[in-house]
């Protein structure tokens, strides 16, 4: 019995390893060009108690514009730009960020891993350990995830509330 379920197991390695595993899917390429397009439109969130996040995304070429305000009270806390241009060698968004009140110019590379889901991860400062996850629950839905060391540090949701065509 056990020489048997030993060929068994052989027999069924050897099987999958010549013919592969069809069960298995592949995904096809993404368009990121396409796909960065869902974040075009101005989008909010509340960013902690009464301070709240608004993003401006504009396109530009291939690439996106986006500026970003931290209010609360009606007072701006700081400001953002970013700038995404598509590298079509490395098949993803490069983004360039300048924060107001910071030095420090941040650059990350942005992709879908999925249509509505993907990544920004930080290439270059200290913060080179943080690493950002999106999912598009809906197509006027963000919800974005923070993450150090493998830990998720903070989740927003932001919401679109203009869409810019």
């Amino acid at each position: 019995m056990k020489i048997l379920c030993k060929k068994t197991i052989i027999a069924v390695f050897f099987l999958t390893s010549f013919y592969g595993l069809h069960a298995q899917t592949i995904q096809k390429d993404l368009d990121q060009v396409k796909l960065m397009k869902q974040f075009i439109g101005t989008w909010t969130c509340e960013y902690r108690k009464d301070t709240f996040l608004t993003i401006e995304n504009k396109p530009f070429g291939t690439g996106i514009v986006s500026t970003s305000h931290i209010v609360t009270q009606s007072e701006t806390l700081d400001s953002i730009i970013q700038l995404y241009g598509y590298d079509k060698k490395a098949d993803r968004y490069i983004m360039a960020e300048l924060v107001r009140s910071s030095s420090v110019i941040e650059i990350c590379d942005a992709f879908f891993t999925s249509i509505n889901a993907g990544e920004l991860v930080v290439t270059n400062t200290e913060n080179a350990k943080f690493k950002w996850r999106f999912e598009f629950k809906t197509p006027n839905l963000i919800v974005q995830t923070a993450i150090l060391d493998g830990n998720i540090v903070k989740e927003v949701s932001l919401t679109r509330i203009k869409m810019d065509l």
